[in-house]
């Protein structure tokens, strides 16, 4: 029988820092939870990419908006804002961009595993 698991997100098991970029992840056996802190001025294509090496980003998200605001474009040339307080399912082939002054923070369920490395 497993055994309730609790943790902090202010003690991450790991950290990832990329430009513009915090990553905190929680793990719990095979789940993770990423927090991810994204800096004004912060896009995908120029802030990870360089790491990862993918033509756009190829993570599933779901995630919730803490705060600030997002603008996703899939690689159909769909975009979609995305704020505080809302809900949103990702799928892979997308670039990203934090829009105006305030960084924006989301906790995401799915990507923690990979998002960011190589």
């Amino acid at each position: 029988m497993e055994k309730i698991q609790i943790k902090n997100m202010e003690e991450p098991d790991e950290i990832r820092s990329l430009p513009k970029t915090r990553i905190e992840v929680v793990k719990h056996g095979e789940h993770t939870i990423m927090r991810t802190t994204f800096d004004p001025g912060w896009k995908w294509s120029e802030c990870v990419k360089p790491t990862v090496g993918t033509s756009s980003c190829q993570a599933p998200h779901l995630l919730y908006a803490i705060s600030g605001r997002m603008m996703v474009k899939m690689d159909d040339g769909t975009q979609t804002e995305i704020e505080a307080g809302q809900t949103a399912l990702i799928p892979p082939g997308h670039d990203a961009w934090v829009l105006g002054n305030e960084p924006c923070v989301a906790v995401d369920f799915t990507a923690g595993k990979t998002y960011g490395k190589k």
